[in-house]
């Protein structure tokens, strides 16, 4: 008879090899391409001319068309503003909902890791936005000393952040309040707040964000 340590180490392979094409994400290169692409898209779908995006986004028109044109990665926090102004996801400017086989998706934060935008935080979309599921889940890190203060998301918009290693700080109801690894926080997105990394050591935290039911990103 095998030994099991074998039989699992030969199961992980066979596993490893079916899902890979599905675990890693898009190039630096290819993320901004996609970012381009879908504002450009969504500008069409809603017939809206930059003047009429930069006013509902609050963004200004020679960023969005920088943008559109591949020459500029915005910050988070302006990828935010402009998904608010869309009424959409914000991983919908990141990549398209990863492929399922056999009802299985498979994702790995490693190889999804990155800085797809100009901010000093990592990012990884384990999950973009699926409309049939109402959420997206990030892995965000904070570098030492970094701060990011958000201004509200879309109306109903929910955020459930769990501390999965180092300390950080939330910004909720104008109270910074400190978290440590494994706590967690659900909170109502559409109002002010914030994330702050006050230690010398990486903070990382997953944030699920839900959308509600009605809104354009669920109907996408």
């Amino acid at each position: 008879m095998a030994d099991a340590s074998i039989v699992r180490y030969n199961a992980q392979k066979k596993i490893a090899k079916l899902f890979s094409p599905f675990i890693t994400g898009l190039s630096m290169q290819e993320i901004n391409q996609y970012l381009a692409d879908t504002l450009r898209q969504l500008r069409h779908d809603r017939s809206w001319s930059l003047d009429r995006a930069a006013s509902e986004c609050g963004v200004s028109k020679a960023m969005l068309g920088q943008i559109e044109r591949g020459e500029s990665s915005p910050t988070v926090a302006t990828l935010w503003k402009i998904a608010s102004g869309f009424d959409t996801s914000l991983s919908s400017f990141l990549e398209p909902a990863p492929a399922e086989l056999r009802g299985v998706t498979l994702r790995s934060a490693d190889a999804l890791r990155q800085r797809p935008t100009a901010d000093a935080m990592l990012m990884a979309p384990l999950f973009p936005f699926d409309a049939r599921y109402g959420f997206e889940l990030f892995e965000f890190t904070l570098l030492p000393g970094y701060e990011r203060l958000s201004e509200p998301h879309s109306q109903s918009v929910v955020e459930h952040v769990v501390v999965v290693r180092g300390v950080m700080e939330l910004l909720v109801r104008g109270v910074w309040q400190r978290l440590g690894e494994g706590e967690a926080v659900r909170f109502a997105a559409d109002q002010p707040h914030g994330y702050r990394n006050p230690t010398s050591a990486p903070a990382v935290f997953h944030d699920l964000i839900h959308y509600p039911p009605g809104s354009d990103s669920q109907s996408r």
